[in-house]
């Protein structure tokens, strides 16, 4: 058993499939509490309801360990100059099944943003990024490898979860998200997350088909929401919300910023989706769709932004023009405006997002003090079924 991580007599053997059962496993027999995490993760490990954790360092769970942690549990990174994070491998997986009255809630001890490292998942799903010969792709952060073609590879499960001042900055090229996706699978269920106060971006997908739902992304300094590596899964009742002036965009849209025609094509479903920006400067845009990407997004309302929504690049102007990528039933407080490439001319503009009468520029806007995602017809929020309440920040 090779592990460096610190624990009192919580191991415990969990079922080989991963879910949100009640099976409850061995009591704990003690009352420890602020138990140390760090390491390889090797055997199963189950994090139970009523202790507190202190994350000490990087905490990287290896294939087939699965690392299960009950509703209600706090870990909170140590302000202790560690790299601290929490690194899933290709191959195992994380069941984190909180509940809206108990999320389990993963923070840190400084409340700042970038005072960790946040959670990485690493999957066998597709990754059009393209690796050194020899080689293969490898997270950001840990040096995990990810990518392949098992496009239902399941991951585990995160329900009920909030991620708190994540974004440590390695270096001036490598800075943690709050959620950092890697090819991961749709056989992965990803249900009620939020990221709270991070200083990079709160999730980004990098390639995969997972699909996620119930998100919400507040005060994450760069961008809310990130894809790139032609991710292609679903995405249903998004939120983000801005009030630090330092935030980037809403979404920030990419195929692959180094081959905009790279296969397979990002195309996510996007439906009830609310988007309220910071009111910052020109160059921060709310929902800007580039470097190739195609998309479908509709049932969509984005305010705060001087530009709300920007398509940029041949290859994505192109989509919208062919009808491979749809925009329906969107609100926005500004107008669409597209970029053009030097020596092109306009194919996709204003004119062609309203031309379905489905659209709406400089729509009159009106939230409800929470955003919940939903958008009528007549571009009303409905606060009906507020499913942020209690869990969230």
């Amino acid at each position: 058993m090779n592990r460096s991580f610190y624990f009192a007599a919580i191991a415990a053997v969990v079922a080989g499939m991963v879910s949100c059962g009640k099976d409850k496993p061995e009591e704990n027999g003690g009352n420890e509490e602020n138990l140390d995490l760090s390491g390889r993760v090797t055997e199963n490990l189950t994090l139970k309801s009523g202790y507190d954790y202190r994350l000490v360092g990087s905490l990287q769970v290896v294939a087939p360990a699965v690392l299960t942690i009950e509703p209600g549990v706090t870990v909170t990174a140590a302000d202790n100059g560690e790299i601290n994070y929490i690194l899933i491998e290709q191959g195992a997986k994380i069941n984190a099944c909180g509940t809206a009255d108990s999320p389990i809630v993963l923070t840190a001890e400084s409340k700042k943003s970038g005072a960790w490292g946040g959670l990485h998942i690493c999957g066998k799903a597709h990754s059009n990024k393209s690796a050194t010969a020899g080689e293969s792709l490898t997270s950001e952060i840990g040096n995990a490898i990810y990518g392949g073609n098992v496009e239902n590879d399941n991951s585990g499960v995160l329900k009920y979860v909030r991620l708190e001042y994540t974004g440590y900055k390695l270096d001036a090229e490598h800075e943690a998200n709050g959620l950092s996706l890697y090819g991961v699978g749709n056989g992965t269920s990803i249900s009620y997350v939020q990221c709270y106060m991070g200083s990079d971006d709160g999730i980004e997908f990098f390639g995969g088909s997972v699909n996620v739902d119930h998100c919400v992304v507040v005060d994450c300094t760069d961008d809310s929401f990130d894809w790139t590596e032609g991710w292609n899964g679903k995405g249903e009742y998004l939120v983000a919300y801005q009030s630090d002036p330092t935030c980037d965009c809403l979404m920030e849209c990419d195929n692959n910023g180094d081959d905009f025609s790279a296969l397979p094509v990002a195309h996510p479903t996007l439906r009830y989706v609310t988007l309220v920006g910071n009111g910052s400067d020109e160059n921060k845009r709310g929902v800007r769709l580039r470097a190739g990407t195609e998309v479908t997004l509709e049932n969509a309302l984005i305010c705060g932004k001087p530009k709300c929504l920007t398509a940029e690049t041949q290859q994505t102007l192109e989509a919208l023009t062919s009808g491979k990528s749809v925009l329906r039933n969107i609100y926005l407080e500004t107008v669409f405006e597209e970029k053009v490439e030097d020596g092109q001319s306009s194919i996709y503009g204003s004119e062609d997002f309203l031309a379905d009468g489905t659209n709406r520029e400089n729509a009159a806007i009106s939230l409800s003090k929470r955003y919940v995602g939903t958008i009528d017809g007549n571009g009303a929020v409905d606060a009906s079924d507020d499913w942020t309440a209690g869990w969230t920040l």
